[in-house]
C-alpha cells in the first residue's frame, strides 16, 4: 500500500549527493515499503513531444536526502549575502536560493558522466557536482583551498573529473560550450550505445542570445545529445519576461525541436521529467527544450535588492506557496514521517555543519604569488 501525495495538499550530512547509488538503484518504485505516490498531472506542459509524466513514487528516505542538500544549498547562498555583505566576498556575486529543486531534480535524474554547464549562478551547481560548502565559500572568499584555488571566484567554478564545465560569465555564453560537450558526448560513444547528454543551463534574460540559436540548429542537424535548459525565474535583471520577450514560453522557442515545460519548485517533477529527457536525447533523438519555472528570492546579483521591479508581496507569496524546500518538508510532515519538532532539529542541525564549514573555509590562506604564472 502508498500513500498519495496531491499537489493541492503540498503545493508544497550530504555535501555530496550520492549521484552514482541514485543511478545504480534508480528512484523509487510503487513496491518499495512505504512509498508515496506523488501526483504530476499539473507540472508540465510540451511542445512536438508526445508525453510527460504523471506520477511517480518516493519514500522517507529520498525525501530526507531531498530535504538535507536542498536546505544546505539555501543555507550556503544565505551565508553569502551575510559574508558579501561583510566584505568578506568581493566582486560580483549570484545566488540560487528559491531555485534549489532545479539543480537538486536535474543532478538526481543524471550522472556524472553527463555533461553540466550553467550561468554564473552557479554556486549551488559546484555543490551538487561534487564540491562542499567549504569549498565553495573558499572560493568565494578567495582562498587557496577553493573550490577552483581560490582564482575563479563566483561565476567560474569547474569541475572536470564530474564533468562539470562551470559556470560562464558571459550571458548565454555557456549554451554553445554545452553544445560542444554534446559533441563529444556523441563522438566518444560506440554507434548503438547509449550517449551521456550535455546539459546547458541559462537564465531568461538569455533566451533570445543569438548563440542560443545557432547552437540549437547545429545540435538538431546532427542529432545531438543536447539539452537547452532556460532556467526562468521571471526577472531577467530586472525586467519581467512579458517585457523582453516576445515569446515567453521558452520550451517551444526551438521550433521544430521538441519542449516541455515544467514546474521548477517540485523536485519530483523536475526529476522524472529529465529523467524522460534525458532518455529521449541520450537515444539519437537529438536535442530538446526544457523551461523550469522557478523563482529566485535575492535579486540578480548582490548589487540588485530586487525592490524595484516586483513588490515585497509578490516574493513572500513565492515563499508561501511554492517554495521548493517547503514543499518537500511538508510532504515529510503531513505523511507523518518526521513530527515538525523532529525537522527543527534537523534543521539547526545542518544549520550547525554549514557554519563548521564556512569557519573551514575562513581558516585557509589565499594562493602564493607563486600561482599568478600557473594556468595561464
Amino acid at each position: 500500500m502508498f500513500a498519495t501525495i496531491g499537489r493541492s495538499s503540498t503545493r508544497l550530512a550530504l555535501r555530496q549527493p550520492p549521484v552514482a547509488a541514485q543511478a545504480a538503484r534508480g528512484f523509487a518504485a510503487a513496491s518499495d515499503p512505504g512509498a508515496i505516490r506523488v501526483d504530476l498531472t499539473d507540472c508540465y506542459e510540451v511542445h512536438n513531444f508526445s508525453s510527460f509524466p504523471t506520477e511517480t513514487y518516493t519514500t522517507k528516505e529520498e525525501l530526507v536526502e531531498y530535504f538535507k542538500m536542498m536546505y544546505i544549498m539555501r543555507r550556503m547562498e544565505i551565508t553569502c549575502d551575510i559574508e558579501y555583505k561583510a566584505k568578506n566576498i568581493r566582486g560580483f556575486c549570484h545566488l540560487y536560493d528559491g531555485q534549489e529543486a532545479v539543480g537538486m531534480g536535474v543532478q538526481t535524474a543524471l550522472d556524472n558522466n553527463d555533461s553540466w554547464i550553467t550561468s554564473y549562478r552557479c554556486h549551488c551547481v559546484a555543490l551538487l557536482r561534487g564540491g562542499t560548502v567549504a569549498s565553495v565559500l573558499g572560493e568565494l572568499f578567495g582562498m587557496k583551498d577553493g573550490h577552483t584555488g581560490g582564482k575563479g571566484g563566483s561565476m567560474h567554478f569547474y569541475n572536470k573529473k564530474n564533468n562539470f564545465y562551470g559556470g560562464q560569465g558571459i550571458v548565454g555564453a555557456q549554451v554553445p560550450v554545452g553544445t560542444g560537450c554534446a559533441f563529444a558526448n556523441k563522438y566518444n560513444t560506440p554507434p548503438g550505445e547509449k550517449m551521456p547528454v550535455a546539459f546547458a543551463a541559462y537564465g531568461d534574460g538569455a533566451a533570445n542570445q543569438g548563440q542560443i540559436w545557432e547552437s540549437a540548429n547545429m545540435a538538431s542537424l546532427w542529432k545531438l545529445p543536447m539539452i537547452f535548459c532556460c532556467e526562468n525565474n521571471h526577472y531577467g535583471m530586472g525586467t519581467s519576461t512579458d517585457r523582453h520577450s516576445s515569446l515567453d514560453s521558452y520550451y517551444r522557442m526551438g521550433n521544430h525541436i521538441p519542449g516541455m515545460k515544467i514546474d521548477g519548485q517540485n523536485v519530483f517533477a523536475v526529476r522524472e521529467g529529465m529523467a524522460m529527457i534525458k532518455e529521449f536525447c541520450s537515444t539519437g533523438n537529438g536535442p530538446m527544450f526544457v523551461e523550469m519555472n522557478t523563482y529566485r528570492y535575492h535579486g540578480h546579483s548582490m548589487s540588485d535588492p530586487g525592490k524595484t521591479y516586483r513588490t515585497p508581496e509578490q516574493v513572500n507569496a513565492v515563499r508561501k506557496n511554492r517554495d521548493p524546500i517547503q514543499f518537500v518538508k511538508n510532504m515529510l510532515i503531513e505523511q507523518e514521517l518526521m513530527s515538525e519538532a523532529e525537522v527543527k532539529d534537523l534543521e539547526k542541525m545542518l544549520r550547525k555543519e554549514v557554519e563548521a564549514e564556512v569557519a573551514k573555509a575562513k581558516a585557509s590562506s589565499p594562493p602564493g604569488p607563486e600561482e599568478l604564472a600557473t594556468n595561464i
